[in-house]
C-alpha cells in the first residue's frame, strides 16, 4: 500500500486513510498504517481492559486487537458483523484496530488540519480536518496504545536508565511534537536527564514562526535563545519535514541541529528526512538514542 502513496519530504502534503467507526468519521495518515485488512477470528485474551478485543494472527504474526468502538463511545465492538482493521505499529510493536469500515485514501494539506479545541481537553484528536462531507478527526493513535501500555511505558522507564549531567542545564531546546501525551512524557525524561531549558509547541507552524522571530531578533546569535529542535512529522498545519526544510534552507537558520523524533522513521522513510536536512532521526520511543543524539549534536 504505502509504495504507491508516497509523497515527497516537505511539500506540505499527505495522504490519509478515512474510515468509519458509528457512523462517524476518522482518518489516520497512510504511513502510519502498514496494511488493511478483513477482520477474522479473535481470540480473547486473559486480559481484563475492555479497550482490548484479544489476539489475532497475521502471516504467522500475533497482534493484539485494539476495539476503537470502545475507546471512542464506550460501545463493545459487535465482532459477528463483518469488520475491517488497521495494521499499525508503534514503539516497535504492532498492533490491530478495529473499524466498520474503509471509505478510501485522500490526499490533504498539512494546513488543511486545525488543532483541536482547547476546550475538548480530554480529545483523542490531534487535528481536526473539514471536508465538503463534515468534519474528520485524526485520532491520537500514540496516545491510545501508550495509554494501554501504561506499565510498560518506555518513555517511564527510560526516564531512570537516562542519568543526569549538570552541563546540559544550560543547553535551550525547542520541542514540537503534537501528541500532549509523548509531549509531556517526553519533557519528563529530557528534564531528568539535565535538559531543563525547554519550549514546547504542539504544531510546526509555532515552532517555525518562533524560531523566525529568534532569528530576527538575535541574528547569528540566534543561539542566544534556541540551541537545537526537536521536531516530530506528523502535526497540525505543518509537518516536521516542511520545518526542517525551512529551516535549513535559511541562510543562518541552517546552523540549527534538527532532530526528528517520529513513529514514521522505518527504513523505507529514512531517506526523507536525509533530503530535507535533518541532523538526526530517531525513531520513537528510542528516548535513550534520543538523549545520545542531543549530546553529540550540543557539545
Amino acid at each position: 500500500m504505502k509504495s504507491s502513496v508516497l509523497l515527497e519530504a516537505g511539500t506540505g502534503e499527505l495522504e490519509i486513510i478515512v474510515f468509519i467507526v458509528n457512523g462517524n468519521a476518522y482518518c489516520i495518515n497512510v504511513l502510519k498504517s502498514r496494511e488493511i485488512i478483513q477482520l477474522n477470528e479473535v481470540r480473547p485474551g486473559a486480559h481484563t481492559n475492555k479497550s482490548i478485543l484479544g489476539l489475532t494472527s497475521v502471516r504467522d504474526k500475533v497482534m493484539t486487537v485494539i476495539d476503537l468502538s470502545y475507546i471512542l463511545d464506550n460501545k463493545p465492538t459487535d465482532l459477528a458483523n463483518n469488520k475491517m482493521a488497521l495494521v499499525c505499529e508503534f514503539n516497535k510493536q504492532e498492533v490491530m484496530f478495529v473499524v466498520d469500515s474503509i471509505v478510501g485514501i485522500r490526499r490533504i494539506k498539512w494546513s488543511d488540519i486545525t488543532k483541536p479545541d482547547r476546550l475538548l481537553k480530554s480529545t483523542l484528536s490531534v487535528g481536526n480536518i473539514l471536508t465538503e462531507s463534515g468534519i474528520l478527526l485524526m485520532l491520537d493513535f500514540e496516545k491510545i496504545v501508550t495509554d494501554l501500555s501504561d506499565a510498560d511505558n518506555v518513555y517511564l522507564t527510560s526516564k531512570g536508565k537516562v542519568g543526569s549531567k549538570p552541563e546540559r542545564m544550560t543547553k535551550k531546546i525547542y520541542i514540537a511534537e503534537d501528541s500532549k501525551t509523548i509531549r509531556n512524557l517526553l519533557k519528563d525524561v529530557l528534564i531528568s536527564a539535565g535538559y531543563t531549558q525547554l519550549t514546547v509547541f504542539d504544531n510546526g507552524q509555532d515552532v517555525l514562526q518562533a524560531v523566525y522571530e529568534v532569528k530576527q531578533k538575535y541574528g547569528e546569535d540566534f543561539n542566544k535563545k534556541v540551541d537545537l529542535l526537536i521536531t516530530d512529522i506528523e502535526m497540525p498545519i505543518l509537518d516536521g519535514h516542511t520545518v526542517t526544510r525551512r529551516i535549513k534552507e535559511d541562510p543562518l537558520l541552517g546552523r540549527l541541529p534538527v532532530v526528528i523524533f517520529s513513529s514514521l522513521i522505518t527504513a523505507d522513510l529514512f531517506h526523507k528526512g536525509e533530503r530535507v536536512g535533518a541532523d538526526r532521526q530517531i525513531s520513537k520511543p528510542e528516548i535513550e538514542d534520543l538523549v545520545a543524539a542531543l549530546d553529540e549534536l550540543l557539545f
